[in-house]
């Protein structure tokens, strides 16, 4: 899928990738163990719903970026 020279395009959306996926797992990590503890004065899931749906179409933009920043081979036709 990532053949090719990768570009600058390629690894900056690498690294949007790599910061709302561990964006998205701190998020539901903590949410986590809020729910786990009974008196904890985390913050509810509800509220949390914004920053997991903008972690979400990041990891999709990042993606994007990675496919769209590989060169690819020219062909050469005989």
């Amino acid at each position: 899928m990532f053949e090719g020279e990768k570009t600058y395009v390629f690894w900056f959306g690498l690294v949007i990738l790599a910061i709302a996926s561990v964006s998205l797992f701190g998020i539901i990590w903590f949410d986590a163990l809020a729910a786990s503890r009974p008196y904890s004065l985390g913050i509810s899931l509800e509220s949390q719903v914004p920053f997991i749906v903008a972690a979400f179409v990041f990891i999709l933009i990042g993606l994007y970026m990675m496919k769209s920043g590989v060169k690819k081979p020219k062909q050469i036709e005989p």
